[in-house]
């Protein structure tokens, strides 16, 4: 860690709340852009976004330094994210939307090639739609590590220490989570084909 941040979390530790926001900021818009893979909509991303960072500050006193700042910070989303998901298991609902723009301007959304023809553009977003409800299918732990690993692009070890598992747990769960995720994508297309 850089000695400016460990300042920041010195000074939140404190109870400075102009320095956590300081020390936050650089992190929302990941933090905002896995809830909202996690959990399918702006409304609820938002919500366990805010959630999360609240936590993050209630319980920076307890930040020992063992991982990265970044890693804990994700760790806590992840869990609220959990949480709600377990909530909510018997009623899985899923919309579609675009991540909202943060604060500093970044924005996790694919990006359609602006010479493509209006056809190649439907059918983009058409493919993103059905990763996107495929994603939403899996499992609760498969979903998690597709979003950390594949999505996000978290290393096996940010991935191991966010939800405190071995990472050869981590590799092998990310293996069968692809699978899981390829199988429900392929079975998809093929009830969608239009039977001769």
């Amino acid at each position: 860690m850089e000695e400016f941040e460990i300042n920041l979390i010195e000074k939140s530790k404190q109870g400075d709340v102009e320095s956590f926001e300081m020390l936050i900021k650089s992190y929302q818009t990941l933090a905002y852009n896995i809830a909202f893979r996690m959990l399918g909509n702006v409304e609820d991303a938002s919500d366990a976004t805010q959630e999360a960072l609240v936590k993050v500050f209630k319980s920076i006193h307890s930040f020992q330094g063992q991982s990265s700042f970044s890693t804990w910070l994700y760790r806590i989303v992840t869990n609220t994210c959990l949480d709600e998901l377990r909530k909510r298991k018997r009623q899985k609902v899923y919309s579609y939307h675009n991540p909202v723009e943060m604060e500093d301007g970044e924005i996790d959304r694919d990006v359609v090639d602006p010479n493509s023809s209006t056809e190649e553009i439907f059918e983009k977003k058409e493919e993103i739609k059905s990763i996107q409800d495929a994603i939403q299918a899996l499992p609760e732990q498969h979903k998690t590590v597709i979003i950390l690993r594949d999505i996000k692009g978290l290393s096996y070890e940010q991935i191991s220490e966010i939800l405190d598992c071995p990472q050869g747990t981590i590799k092998s769960r990310i293996s069968r989570a692809r699978l899981a995720l390829k199988d429900i994508i392929t079975n998809r297309e093929l009830y969608q084909k239009p039977h001769v």
